[in-house]
């Protein structure tokens, strides 16, 4: 549950590198760009490191309109979850499973041919506006001028939809100076489009955004409240949009934060507690909206709202107007209605 503070109208190498005080191994942008997802098997044990054909099926995902979230070359459920949701767009039998004919759609009808992971110059608008840290207590949060990032790779990450270990991985040793020539994934423009109606599936995890015609525009994997905090059920609407939103942290609204039991003010930014977007539903203090930590989207529960990626909250919030219908379902596939 959330509160906000303003009036909405609306080929792996052998060589190992430091990630994050983890190990990973460097990725080649061509080991992406060849690879084949084809070669991808179910049930295989998962990888500790980003596998190139796993990172390819990412890209052509999102670029398809259904997202992965993080793209960060693991097979995790929100791929899982995005082949469905691109099973569904394509009117294919819906069961989330790499199979030929998915294959065959993804890497046949794509409208973007250009290569999965391109060259990238860093800008010095790339490094300004960071902040040295984001503290995890509301009350520091509340102190701070901004929420941004904490440093270019993070930026650069969110931008072009990846993990910062794929991040890395691709740029090993870089220090993503400005004027520094890095690798990146395209995943593409974002989608357009005028959303009719949204589909919450508290069940899934997922979000799906309807066209006036019904047919399926895009998807998303989301954090749809917890088992404390759950989300609303029923029918409700879209009640405006805030980019860029102060939030308001209210203890005896919404809930308990640390030791913190009074009204806060927590300023914009990525970092801040529900991103980049707010998208306010007319059920009181609930709504649609992005996070400062991508990675762990249906992963940890939320306090109530519809959290997604802060890139997929904004692709979703430029295709979303206000009196759109939000139904809160409990179903068990992308399938539509």
């Amino acid at each position: 549950m959330s509160s906000m503070k303003t009036a909405l109208p609306m080929s792996l190498l052998a060589l190992t590198i430091s990630v994050g005080g983890a190990s990973a191994r460097e990725l080649q942008p061509e080991a992406i760009n060849t690879a084949s997802i084809a070669s991808i098997e179910a049930g295989k044990p998962k990888p500790a490191d980003p596998d190139p054909a796993i990172a390819r099926l990412q890209v052509l995902l999102d670029r398809a309109g259904s997202s992965p979230g993080e793209i960060d070359g693991l097979y995790g459920e929100n791929v899982s979850k995005a082949v469905a949701g691109f099973e569904a767009m394509n009117k294919l039998p819906v069961d989330g499973r790499l199979d030929p004919e998915v294959i065959s759609h993804l890497e046949g009808n794509g409208p973007i041919v250009a290569p999965i992971v391109e060259s990238y110059v860093v800008s010095a608008e790339d490094a300004a506006g960071l902040v040295d840290k984001i503290p995890e207590d509301y009350g520091e949060k509340a102190k701070m001028k901004s929420l941004g990032y904490v440093n270019v790779a993070e930026k650069l990450s969110e931008r072009f939809h990846m993990g910062i270990d794929l991040l890395n991985a691709l740029n090993p040793g870089s220090q993503f100076a400005p004027g520094d020539t890095v690798w990146v994934v395209n995943s593409g423009p974002p989608r357009e489009g005028k959303v009719k109606r949204i589909e919450a599936d508290k069940k899934t995890g997922q979000v799906l955004a309807y066209a006036e015609d019904g047919s399926l525009l895009a998807v998303y994997p989301a954090t749809i409240g917890s088992e404390d905090n759950p989300a609303p059920s029923g029918k409700h609407k879209v009640k405006g949009v805030a980019k860029m939103p102060v939030y308001r942290y209210d203890p005896k609204r919404n809930f308990k934060q640390g030791k913190n039991d009074k009204v806060l003010t927590i300023p914009k930014g990525p970092n801040g507690p529900v991103g980049t977007v707010w998208i306010d539903l007319t059920e009181p203090t609930y709504g649609i909206h992005g996070t400062p930590e991508p990675k762990l989207i249906d992963k940890v529960g939320s306090h109530g709202c519809v959290r997604l990626t802060n890139w997929d909250a904004e692709e979703l919030a430029g295709m979303v107007k206000p009196g759109v219908l939000v139904d809160f379902v409990n179903r068990s596939a992308a399938t539509p209605k």
